[in-house]
C-alpha cells in the first residue's frame, strides 16, 4: 500500500469488511420470510425490500463520504447528539443485539431441542448475553480472529444456499398474504426498515473513515472515494444475499407453510436439502456470527455512551446493556420485530431525511437552518407513520397516511420550499 493509497487488494478487502459489518445473522430472516408471505407478489416486494436495505444505506454511506464523516455536523448539538443515541439504542439494547441471541437460539438451538419452550429459549439467551459480556469486557484479538474466520464460511454457505435454490423444486409461490396483496412494492420497502441498515450506515461511515486514516488515508477526497467503493462492494453482496433469500423463502412454500420467522424458514430449508449434516454446519455457524455482533453492537454502544456519560464509563454500561439484551430478548422473536415496527417508522424517515438533505448542503445559503427544518418535519411525519404502526388510530391524517410512508410528500415539499427560500446566492 502507497502513502494515502489504497491497493486494490486493501480497496477489496476494505468493501468486504464493509459487508461483513451490515450482514448480522439478524438478516438472514427477513428474506425468506417476505418471500413467503409476498407469494406470487414476490418481484415487486423484493424490489421495494432491496431499495431500503441494499439502496439506502450505500446512498447513507456515500452521503457521510460527502460529509467528511460529520453528518450530523449540521444539527443542533443537542438534536445530533439524540439521534446519535437513539440510532445507538436501537441497533444495539433495544432490538438489534437482543435479536441476535434470538436468531442464535431459533437457528442455533431449536432445530435440536425435543420441545422449545419459554424455559429453554430463556436458559439459552442468558448463556449467550453472559458470554457477550464476558467477551464485550475484553474482546481483545480472539473477537477479530473469530469474526474474520466466520464472514468467509458465512459467505460460502450462502453461496451454497443460494446455488441450491436453483436446482430445488418447491412449491408454487402461493397468493400473496395480507398486507401484501395491494401494494408489495409498498411493504417491501417498509420490511427493510427491519434490516436497520440504513441507520447503521451513518455510523458505520464514520467508524469505516477512522480506519481509513489509520491506514494513511488523510485526505477528504480519497476518504469518499474509498468508502464509496466499499459501500459499493457491500452492497453488491447484500443484494446477492437478500435476493437468494428471497427466491429461497419463495420456494419453501411447501416446506413451511406456517412458519412465523425467517430462522425457522432457512432451518426447515436446509435440513431438508442438506440433512442433518447441513443444519449443524448452518446452526454452528449462524450462532458464532451472532455472538460477534452481539459483542460488537454491545462494545459499540458502550463505548458510545461510555463517552457521553465518563463517571458512569464503558463496562458498567457493558453490563447494564447485556442484561437489557438478556431481558429483551425473551419477549420472542415475532413479538420483538413487532414491537420495533413503530420504533423504525418513527425514526427511519428522520434518517433518510438527513441523508438526503446532505446532498442540498451546497445549494443552501444556510444549510444548518434548512437541516434544521427538513429533520424536524420527518420527525413529525415519521412519529405519526409510527403512531399508525403501533395501532393508534390517525384518521385525522388518513390521506397522507394510507401507505405508512405519509413522511414522503411533505417533507419533499419542505425539502423544495426551503431550496427556494434559502438559495445559495451566486456572486
Amino acid at each position: 500500500m502507497q502513502q494515502g493509497k489504497l491497493t486494490i487488494t486493501d480497496t477489496l478487502g476494505l468493501g468486504f469488511m464493509t459487508f461483513a459489518f451490515f450482514l448480522g445473522a439478524g438478516n438472514l430472516i427477513f428474506p425468506p420470510m417476505a418471500g413467503l408471505l409476498s407469494g406470487q407478489d414476490m418481484l415487486l416486494t423484493m424490489l421495494g425490500f432491496l431499495l431500503t436495505a441494499v439502496g439506502l444505506p450505500l446512498i447513507a454511506l456515500i452521503a457521510v463520504a460527502k460529509s467528511g464523516g460529520k453528518i450530523f455536523s449540521m444539527l443542533p448539538v443537542a438534536m445530533a447528539t439524540g439521534l446519535a443515541s437513539a440510532i445507538y439504542i436501537i441497533i444495539g439494547p433495544a432490538f438489534a443485539a437482543p435479536r441476535t441471541g434470538l436468531v442464535a437460539y431459533e437457528i442455533g438451538a431449536v432445530p435440536f431441542i425435543s420441545d422449545p419452550n419459554e424455559t429453554t429459549q430463556l436458559l439459552f439467551t442468558l448463556l449467550f448475553f453472559a458470554v457477550s459480556l464476558l467477551l464485550a469486557l475484553k474482546p481483545g484479538k480472539l473477537l477479530d480472529t473469530v469474526g474474520k474466520m466466520l464472514t468467509p464460511i458465512l459467505i460460502i454457505l450462502l453461496t451454497v444456499l443460494a446455488a441450491s435454490v436453483v436446482f430445488f423444486d418447491g412449491a408454487a409461490a402461493p397468493v400473496a398474504a395480507e398486507g401484501y396483496k395491494d401494494a408489495p412494492f409498498v411493504k417491501g420497502f417498509l420490511d427493510g426498515y427491519n434490516t436497520m441498515d440504513t441507520l447503521a450506515s451513518l455510523l458505520f461511515g464514520m467508524l469505516i473513515i477512522d480506519i481509513l486514516k489509520t491506514k494513511g488515508i488523510t485526505e477528504a477526497d480519497a476518504q469518499a472515494k474509498y468508502l464509496v467503493w466499499a459501500g459499493i462492494i457491500a452492497a453488491i453482496g447484500l443484494a446477492y444475499v437478500y435476493i437468494s433469500l428471497f427466491v429461497l423463502g419463495s420456494h419453501a412454500a411447501g416446506l413451511a407453510p406456517d412458519a412465523t420467522n425467517g430462522g425457522e424458514i432457512l432451518s426447515i430449508y436446509v435440513f431438508n436439502v442438506f440433512g442433518d449434516a447441513g443444519q449443524i454446519i448452518l446452526a454452528a455457524v449462524v450462532s458464532l456470527a451472532c455472538l460477534t455482533t452481539a459483542v460488537g453492537l454491545i462494545s459499540a454502544c458502550s463505548d458510545f455512551f461510555g463517552g457521553l456519560f465518563p463517571k458512569i464509563g464503558y463496562q458498567k454500561f457493558t453490563v447494564l446493556f447485556s442484561a437489557i439484551c438478556a431481558l429483551v430478548a425473551n419477549v420472542g422473536l415475532e413479538q420483538l420485530i413487532a414491537i420495533s415496527v413503530p420504533v423504525l417508522y418513527t425514526v427511519y424517515p428522520v434518517a433518510i431525511a438527513l441523508v438526503v438533505v446532505t446532498f442540498f448542503n451546497n445549494y443552501f445559503g444556510d444549510p444548518k437552518s434548512s437541516h434544521r427544518v427538513i429533520i424536524s418535519t420527518a420527525l413529525f411525519y415519521g412519529a405519526l407513520d409510527g403512531l399508525a404502526a403501533a395501532g393508534v388510530d390517525t384518521s385525522f391524517m388518513k390521506n397522507m397516511m394510507d401507505s405508512s410512508l405519509g413522511w414522503v410528500v411533505p417533507v419533499s415539499l419542505v425539502l423544495v420550499i426551503m431550496y427556494l427560500l434559502n438559495k445559495k446566492k451566486e456572486y
